[in-house]
């Protein structure tokens, strides 16, 4: 299914920030094991789940059975 012209951008921001939500939360659940800091481990996790909730949303949208199928 093709979005529609409407949809482009917003379709566009979930998918970039999805996948930089999912970069820095690896990057700061990393750091916080190694410093051993909970709070940065509690917020790199929370923006690796952002970023999937991001890219699921945007995978979902673009599966959704058309009129005709």
């Amino acid at each position: 299914m093709v979005a529609r012209a409407s949809d482009g951008q917003l379709l566009l921001v979930k998918k970039l920030g999805g996948l930089i939500a999912i970069v820095v939360g690896c990057l700061l659940t990393a750091i916080g094991v190694t410093f051993e800091s909970t709070g940065t481990i509690v917020v790199g996790v929370l923006l690796l789940v952002l970023g999937a909730a991001l890219l699921t949303l945007k995978i979902m949208r673009r599966n959704q059975t058309g009129p005709f199928g």
